[in-house]
């Protein structure tokens, strides 16, 4: 028999707050998280701006001696997990923690990390690598050490999908609940990867913007002035729960995971085919999941990364999956406030759909002056809209043309 799966606890570390509050405020008032590389110096890159988490102290999640031995992205995660699991008040002892897992996406990992040890290696030697080099690298070591920490001893995993990897993480999640593997899991998304090697190999690519001297204008999705996406870094967790054991213990409930679809686009290494099948296929396959129809979506949280082919594509791919109930649906690209988060994005951007649900407000796309090619949706532009919403997608697409879609509805108490 299916479970139902829930959304009882969530927590955020983004661009534009440590925090669920001061994420979300931020997003509702339509605020850019968007700035001037501080993580090195940046003056000879061709893009020398990226959103990145300000003011974060590990030590005020974990142990001192924990917060030394963590790359950045590890400490992310265990704090938006720390947030989620107080926010849902769910604990985890004895009793329950062989029925609790954790299950976190992350593109990169500890890319910083594998600069410093290669600087090393080259300068002092082999000998001269620290001991938590690969552990501070490896991307399972989110889910590793939110196990530890945190006692959940149940299905455990790391989804490495690229762009896709967050929203990929909790699907997969989802599932495990609804087929009666576990009864709670933690999951989301992580990335901290603005260093010189990321920068360099997307400046590469022509994939970043390098509207360098208006930082805050640079993430523009969907606009026809869009040049390329702005690394982002942070995490998104949720505590996902069967609706049985939500109620059991009379849990608040954000909202209801209902559908998720996965796709290949089969095409190319990093760009869509340009008709969005790709990501059309996922879409419906989310629809399907969920026994719904495309007019019944009220909103979508688009991939919406400011790339000139992302933004088209994924737009001809919503006209292909939702019809004519493409031009009534509301979307929008949070990115354009957070950047682009890699393989933290999904986790991000379904807590915010989450958010979105619970609180009947849509987050903007900001930095939307003029209509990019054919992008002629509604991308709710520059200002939060007021608005009921029962059903919402989340969209993630990755290198490799993988593809993750996952479905939110209001929680109705019977």
């Amino acid at each position: 028999m299916e479970r139902r799966v829930v959304i009882t606890g969530i927590g955020l570390v983004t661009p534009l707050g440590i925090g669920v509050e001061s994420s979300w405020a931020g997003l509702c008032a339509g605020k850019s998280g968007v700035g001037e590389i501080t993580r090195f110096n940046a003056s000879i890159y061709g893009t020398r701006i990226a959103a990145e988490v300000k003011d974060f102290n590990a030590e005020d999640f974990m142990a001192k001696k924990e917060a030394k031995r963590l790359e950045s992205f590890i400490a992310y995660a265990i704090a938006a997990t720390r947030m989620a699991i107080e926010d849902s008040g769910l604990v985890i002892d004895d009793s329950n923690s062989h029925r609790v897992g954790a299950l976190t996406g992350c593109g990169l990992g500890g890319l910083n990390m594998l600069e410093i040890t290669a600087n090393t290696v080259d300068v002092k030697g082999p000998n001269r690598v620290s001991p938590f080099f690969i552990p501070m690298l490896i991307g399972n070591m989110a889910p590793g050490m939110i196990s530890i920490i945190f006692g959940a001893k149940g299905p455990n995993s790391s989804v490495a999908t690229a762009c896709a990897a967050g929203s990929h993480a909790v699907g997969d999640a989802f599932e495990i609940i609804k087929y009666g593997k576990a009864d709670a899991m933690i999951t989301g998304g992580v990335e901290s990867v603005v260093t010189r090697t990321c920068i360099a190999g997307f400046g590469a690519m022509k994939a970043l913007s390098t509207r360098n001297e208006d930082p805050e204008k640079a993430s523009r999705p969907f606009d026809r002035d869009r040049d390329g996406f702005v690394v982002g870094e942070g995490s998104g967790i949720m505590i996902l729960e069967s609706l049985d054991r939500a109620l059991e213990r009379g849990a608040k409930i954000y909202a209801e995971v209902v559908g998720y679809g996965m796709s290949g686009d089969g095409y190319h290494m990093t760009a869509p085919p340009p008709n969005g099948e790709g990501a059309a296929r996922c879409m419906q396959a989310a629809l399907e999941d969920a026994g719904i129809q495309p007019e019944q979506i009220d909103y979508i949280n688009a991939h919406g990364t400011s790339t000139p082919l992302n933004d088209l594509y994924e737009t001809r791919a919503i006209k292909m999956a939702f019809g004519e109930a493409a031009y009534k649906v509301a979307i929008s690209s949070t990115k354009s406030m957070t950047g682009h988060l890699l393989g933290g994005a999904g986790g991000v951007e379904t807590v915010v759909s989450a958010l979105t649900i619970h609180d009947g407000i849509v987050p903007p796309t900001i930095n939307f002056e003029n209509p990019g090619e054919e992008c002629d949706l509604d991308y709710v532009p520059n200002t939060a809209r007021k608005m009921e919403v029962t059903y919402a997608m989340s969209n993630s697409f990755g290198f490799g043309g993988t593809n993750a879609s996952l479905i939110l509805k209001k929680y109705l108490p019977q």
